[in-house]
């Protein structure tokens, strides 16, 4: 079947159906959830359009508690899994395009959720078109499993596991190809500052990030007694650091801000963490006790690197690479103390227990407990099983290259699965803009990658 030409053939409805959907400001709103929008409005409003369009297609769709739904073709007993999410993480600053504007530019679609994971889901759901009006007859059944909360706790997926069929195998069309069958795990880690306030502290407040899983791209502070010539050191600290901010004087003290650069949390270091640039400038000049020590501690754990050595978190292995840190919410309130909440995406083979043992002795010593909120084990699938074998069939054949395999530090629904991968659709050599200002897909390999999604859903959907 020539599915790249019949891609190719429905770019236009492709183009058109994923604007809809980036165009739906699906962003977590807790501050209005309900039972019938537990999520908030947007992500509520996505899934609902997406189980519309299996509706219209005449496809089997079911909603489970307003968190997550699917859309399924095919016959027989065993199930095939194509999971997909809908929700998308704040916009953040700084774009050009407006960030649900859903632009075409250039031969790009530029978007909030363009890349993660809206542009993937449509390949996927153009796929599955495909294969059905193609009268492909599947004796496995075809299941894409639509969730809305992937972005801030998986509490959507982990909602579809307690309620409804696992599938027997299937893919996360959330990541990078050729595949990948080794996820790093997740956990959420607060460091916490010990001290009790002083009075008189300098530092009143510092706010940075919305998520763990966002490098902050904005950080503010108040600060009181500063030097008189504050403005001009900060200024001049701006300048050598090649960063943009602002100070102002106020009553309360002098308001200092910084702007970084937002990236994935999976690779800190693909983007400029404001919070960290703005506590080195503050640890040069705050004095006084409990301001110093919160200063001086992310500037100790985060200013040189983010894989964990100064807290002793770091550890790497061949087959995922190394332990990353993210410093992704960064707070500070006077009368209560300072606060950095991390995601830290460790190896497959990292010795869990052990380091952190370590991590909370070291962190101890700078005055900050450390408390793991949540873990999500990594994920690893064997070379050998069928749905490794099948898939790279499917991608040599579609592409002409070998279907190597990788790991990753980003968490996909694929670790939800027993057996379970990341497949796409980031191609070999495309920058990951995922999470970052200006998020894009390429329309071009938006419609390769429907094509391959199609061979691989009747390749997995065939015993």
């Amino acid at each position: 079947m020539e599915w790249l030409q019949k891609a190719q053939e429905r770019q236009d409805e492709l183009i058109a159906e994923l604007q809809e959907l980036v165009r739906i400001e699906s962003v977590l709103d807790e501050s209005i959830a309900t039972e019938e929008m537990p999520f908030g409005e947007g992500p509520r409003k996505a899934l609902d359009w997406m189980l519309s369009q299996g509706e219209k297609q005449g496809l089997k769709t079911k909603n489970i508690d307003n968190m997550v739904g699917y859309i399924e073709m095919g016959e027989g007993d065993e199930l095939v899994g194509i999971l997909c999410h809908v929700d998308v993480v704040p916009a953040g600053s700084d774009w050009v395009h407006p960030p649900f504007g859903a632009v075409v530019e250039d031969g790009k679609l530029f978007g909030r959720g363009a890349i993660d994971d809206k542009g993937p889901t449509m390949a996927a759901w153009l796929a599955m078109k495909m294969v059905k009006d193609a009268g492909i007859t599947l004796n496995r059944r075809v299941r894409m499993i639509v969730g809305s909360d992937e972005e801030s706790g998986f509490r959507c997926v982990k909602r579809y596991v307690e309620k409804e069929e696992m599938p027997t195998l299937g893919f996360a069309p959330d990541a990078d190809f050729p595949i990948i069958n080794a996820e790093k795990g997740i956990a959420e880690i607060s460091f916490c500052q010990q001290a009790s306030s002083k009075e008189n502290e300098q530092l009143i407040s510092f706010h940075a990030g919305h998520r763990m899983n966002m490098v902050p791209d904005f950080a503010e502070a108040i600060v009181r007694n500063m030097p008189e010539e504050a403005e001009v050191i900060f200024n001049a600290y701006l300048a050598s650091s090649q960063l943009e901010g602002s100070i102002e004087k106020t009553e309360e003290g002098h308001k200092l801000a910084v702007k970084g650069k937002s990236a994935h949390a999976m690779e800190p270091n693909a983007g400029i963490n404001a919070a960290v640039k703005l506590a080195q400038y503050l640890n040069t000049v705050l004095t006084t006790p409990q301001s110093k020590e919160f200063t001086g501690f992310i500037v100790t754990a985060f200013a040189n690197e983010t894989r964990g050595h100064a807290l002793d978190l770091a550890f790497t292995d061949e087959m995922s690479g190394d332990t990353t840190l993210n410093a992704g919410i960064v707070t500070f309130e006077e009368g209560k103390g300072g606060r950095i909440d991390v995601s830290m995406r460790y190896s497959v083979t990292y010795p869990y227990e052990e380091k952190v043992a370590a991590g909370k002795q070291a962190t101890a010593k700078l005055g900050f407990d450390l408390v793991v909120d949540d873990n999500s084990e990594p994920h690893y699938v064997k070379p050998e099983e069928e749905l490794i074998q099948k898939l790279s069939k499917v991608y040599e054949r579609n592409t002409g290259e070998k279907a190597e395999l990788l790991s990753i530090g980003g968490g996909t629904y694929a670790r939800e699965l027993p057996t379970g991968v990341a497949f796409g659709m980031l191609f070999p050599g495309e920058p990951d803009v995922a999470h970052q200002a200006d998020e894009f897909v390429v329309i071009e390999n938006l419609v390769k990658a429907a094509a391959i999604y199609a061979d691989a859903i009747v390749e997995l959907g065939t015993k």
